[in-house]
């Protein structure tokens, strides 16, 4: 669920031009009733990347975050696996054997990436990490590559999704469900081919459609329901499923509290956006809210790019994040696009929330196969795990927006941007056992 837009010739950053539209809407917009409705069923992604700058011999597993802010000018605290695992205390082993062994992470999208075997392979190489497992289905048939309309953003965002579901839980399968277009139907269609075959025990959809289209009286809500079907047969098999949060803030641009779906389905653990400190060296919180309208981070080299999503539903009960993950483009996380060609392959920066949904279904791989069986929805465990010090509490930043200045603000507890906070792995696993 993310924005992306061209702000210079050397520079792919999102959310600038989008922000720039949404800053001359009128501080008061219609009505959730009045809503321009949703007839085409599409959902979004729109990928928050920046080419970095940095010097190629320099990203090994030993590059710090601390390295990145040094080569950046202080611009970017970028994170790579390591750094990752550091900060959320994940494990690289688990039993003597890489996390993740033993389970299948399904990652859904749209169309897919004509490189994403080989990324994924350069990605993995560049950082240490044990050889990947990668598996492609196409339950809607094969769709052709031509690099052209929205095609670009999901190959970006197949790109995050796969190699970070990968660092996280770098024993692990990874089994990519493709659709064959971005049309509601097929990628709910995506997602029951994953559920009716069980691809895997953990299923993430870096994807989403703002609430207020989806309750606009004239929309066609039969993906919606469509959805929630596959979403509650993958519950009753104990699966855990996963969506991003959004990355426009409380209201998603229409002027009111605005949330997303399906993160806010209720079978679904919906992830929100922090800005990570955790290794950079910065004298800041472990985690504050990604709410770059309200407390652009770090130098704010690039202005405004995004805040994560969070707020109460417009057509069901959820109120915002379940819980959250490092989401801004400040502290992002390094991936490689090798299909974009010449020049412009190589290593970007990514933000948005649709980075931390694979990584927390990556991570709920590791718990699987340490505890030896499925856990089911993590939503239902997180208040809990909070109570027992589990979840870093998030208690600074808010994501308000230029269109709806009431916004969200971190708490002590739940809160609607960050739900009970980022994991502690091993703390998790340790209190499963």
């Amino acid at each position: 669920m993310k924005r992306r837009t061209l702000v210079s010739s050397t520079i792919a950053l999102a959310g600038a031009a989008a922000l720039a539209l949404a800053a001359s809407m009128p501080a008061t917009a219609a009505t959730p009733s009045a809503a321009t409705p949703d007839t085409s069923g599409v959902y979004t992604v729109h990928p928050i990347v920046e080419k970095a700058k940095l010097s190629v011999a320099a990203l090994t597993p030993a590059f710090t975050p601390a390295d990145c802010l040094a080569q950046t000018g202080g611009a970017v605290a970028c994170q790579t696996p390591q750094s990752i695992r550091a900060a959320y205390d994940i494990p690289s082993t688990i039993n003597g054997a890489p996390a993740g062994t033993g389970q299948t992470i399904v990652i859904v999208d749209a169309f897919g990436s004509p490189t994403v075997a080989s990324d994924l392979a350069t990605f993995s190489q560049s950082f240490g990490l044990p050889a990947p497992h990668l598996t492609v289905y196409y339950p809607g048939g094969k769709p052709t590559w031509n690099g052209r309309g929205t095609q670009t953003g999901w190959a970006e965002e197949t790109s995050l999704d796969v190699q970070w579901a990968h660092a996280v839980a770098p024993g692990a399968n990874i089994a990519l469900v493709v659709a064959a277009n971005d049309h509601g139907a097929s990628l709910d269609n995506a997602v029951k081919y994953a559920v009716d075959n069980h691809l895997g025990n953990v299923l993430s959809m870096s994807y989403g459609e703002a609430d207020n289209l989806i309750a606009s009286p004239n929309a066609n809500n039969g993906q919606t329901t469509q959805a929630q079907k596959a979403f509650a047969k993958g519950a009753a098999q104990n699966m855990s499923l996963f969506a991003s949060s959004g990355d426009a803030g409380s209201d998603n641009g229409a002027g009111y509290a605005n949330f997303g779906f399906p993160a806010s389905d209720a079978n679904v653990t919906a992830v929100g956006g922090t800005n990570l400190w955790a290794g950079s060296g910065l004298a800041q919180p472990h985690d504050t809210v990604w709410g770059d309208y309200a407390n652009c981070p770090l130098t704010c080299a690039f202005g405004v790019i995004g805040e994560t999503g969070g707020a109460p539903s417009q057509f069901l009960p959820k109120g915002g994040s379940d819980v959250a993950y490092n989401a801004s483009v400040y502290t992002g996380v390094l991936t490689y696009l090798g299909f974009l060609g010449g020049a412009d392959n190589g290593f970007y920066y990514f933000g948005g929330t649709s980075a931390g949904s694979p990584q927390w279904a990556a991570l709920t791989a590791d718990v699987i196969q340490a505890v030896g069986h499925p856990v089911g929805n993590v939503s239902g465990y997180a208040s809990g795990w909070a109570s027992k010090g589990l979840l870093f509490d998030v208690t600074q930043g808010s994501n308000t927006t230029p269109t709806f200045g009431g916004g969200y603000s971190a708490a002590a507890g739940w809160d609607r941007p960050t739900g009970w906070g980022t994991p502690d792995v091993a703390g998790i696993i340790a209190a499963l056992k």
